[in-house]
């Protein structure tokens, strides 16, 4: 099967770019001169900072992907050939099944590229874990995935789906030409098989991030706005927003620099810096996995090449739940991206 992409967009990858390099990027964010963020927590009297626990095991896949989104923080696309090999896979699967962690939080790229991304699901709800599924919506229409919305409702797979904005134009713009429609397409489908519709059980949230240089606005009141706007515009129906500020990581990165921006941004985000929103990221309860089996404490080290402290296990290979459940989280710049204003997570705002 071929996958095309919604642009003409390379990878950083692809093109060969010096921010295609983690360290690059690790190096360009230590350049902007903006506070620490280990000052700031220090100021807030959190350092260090801790994990309370895995309540997610996050799995990405892989960085292969249907589309090459603008904002990309794993810079995914059609032209990444990395994906998470067996022997990764079957370690996971036997964590996933030996260990009371409640919920796998699988991710890419698009996860259900991974010729395995079924096996996962199947096996991980066997063991009675809640799975969610982040999904970018248009891989649901390519031929060889459109079974995709019945697997889900089949096995209660819990859908995160990204959708920029609820207008065409913005969305198009930030993800490709097309993809809006594709994306209301594939929400109908899901909403037809009960998905984000009352007292199915079948539970579809929609993730949104800033088209540009902002901080995302208040979660709750752009829920009331999305709900109300997408049943009204296009007859969708969901279950929650989450929304999610711009990572200054990869391909949003790459803009901020091109643009002029990036010191501008860094500041923004560091000046809304919030202690309330700092106590609830998510590194303090998910453990993410890189494809290649390497832990990390969320998915943005991961992209930074940023592996848990070097006192944890660094492996789902060495994996060792009383060693990683409080174990001291890696900070870096980047880190005000989610403790800014409200806070930004995989599961959205913070406070």
């Amino acid at each position: 099967m071929s996958l095309t992409a919604h642009r003409v967009l390379p990878t950083l990858h692809k093109r060969h770019l010096p921010l295609a390099s983690a360290a690059e990027q690790r190096a360009m964010l230590a350049r902007v001169p903006v506070c620490g963020f280990g000052d700031a927590l220090a100021g807030a009297e959190m350092l260090p900072l801790r994990a309370t626990g895995i309540e997610i095991l996050q799995l990405n896949v892989g960085r292969k992907c249907n589309q090459t989104c603008r904002h990309c923080h794993v810079d995914a696309g059609p032209d990444r050939t990395e994906m998470m090999p067996d022997a990764v896979v079957d370690r996971c699967l036997e964590i996933i099944e030996s260990t009371d962690i409640p919920t796998v939080d699988i991710t890419g790229g698009a996860p259900e590229l991974h010729r395995r991304w079924r096996e996962i699901v199947v096996r991980a709800r066997a063991a009675g874990k809640h799975v969610m599924d982040r999904c970018n919506l248009t891989i649901t229409l390519l031929p060889n995935y459109a079974y995709l919305p019945a697997f889900f409702a089949e096995h209660g797979v819990h859908v995160v789906a990204s959708l920029p904005h609820y207008r065409q134009k913005n969305t198009d713009t930030q993800r490709g030409d097309g993809v809006f429609e594709e994306s209301v397409t594939a929400l109908r489908r899901l909403n037809a098989l009960g998905y984000g519709k009352p007292g199915t059980g079948l539970v579809l949230d929609l993730v949104t991030n800033p088209v540009g240089t902002f901080l995302p606005g208040n979660q709750k009141a752009l829920e009331a706005e999305w709900k109300r706007q997408m049943l009204r515009l296009y007859g969708v129906e969901f279950n929650a927003l989450y929304t999610i500020t711009n990572m200054p990581i990869s391909r949003f990165l790459q803009f901020l620099e091109e643009s002029g921006q990036l010191g501008e941004y860094m500041e923004r985000l560091a000046t809304a810096f919030n202690p309330a929103a700092a106590a609830g990221v998510m590194c303090r309860n998910t453990l993410s996995v890189g494809w290649d089996g390497t832990l990390y404490d969320c998915d943005f080290n991961q992209m930074l090449e940023m592996p848990v402290h070097p006192r944890a296990p660094r492996t789902v290979f060495d994996f060792d739940a009383d060693a990683l459940n409080r174990r001291e989280i890696v900070l870096g710049p980047h880190c005000f991206g989610c403790t800014a204003g409200a806070g930004s997570s995989c599961g959205g705002a913070t406070v």
